[in-house]
């Protein structure tokens, strides 16, 4: 490749249970509009922002019969997971200790583990049996 073309856009791919969250912004003032130095922006418990994607969640073996060995079963070879509750779209409120701050591209995300995320708020047009209607 050379210096004049454009080097191809890399994709972000999240594993596992965790959850790629693009943090609000403006966070660094006070409700009357104080700036906070960064110390005490740091020790706030929980932050906010919109989950942009999802790792595919836990890995779990495949159910067996319980008269077969394991490894005796013809199980496929594609991998089963227990997916994440959080969607592309929520708006999560997360600890904030848990969260793992990255730099992509020029932009700031964090990395957050499904078990850190307290609260999502997701729109009522959607059909969800966990969502708790206000």
């Amino acid at each position: 490749m050379t210096d004049d073309q454009p080097s191809p856009r890399k994709r972000l791919i999240v594993v596992g249970d965790r959850v790629l969250i693009q943090p609000e912004e403006g966070e660094d003032r006070s409700k009357v509009g104080l700036y906070l130095p960064k110390t005490a922006v740091d020790n706030q418990a929980v932050q906010g922002g919109k989950v942009l994607a999802t790792g595919p969640g836990n890995p779990v073996s495949a159910p067996t019969d319980a008269d077969q060995e394991p490894w005796k079963t013809g199980a496929s070879a594609e991998p089963r997971y227990l997916p994440v509750q959080a969607r592309i779209g929520d708006y999560a409120i997360f600890f904030r200790k848990a969260s793992v701050e990255i730099t992509f591209e020029g932009d700031r995300y964090l990395v957050v583990p499904q078990g850190a995320i307290l609260t999502l708020v997701r729109d009522a047009e959607e059909d969800d049996e966990d969502v708790i209607p206000f």
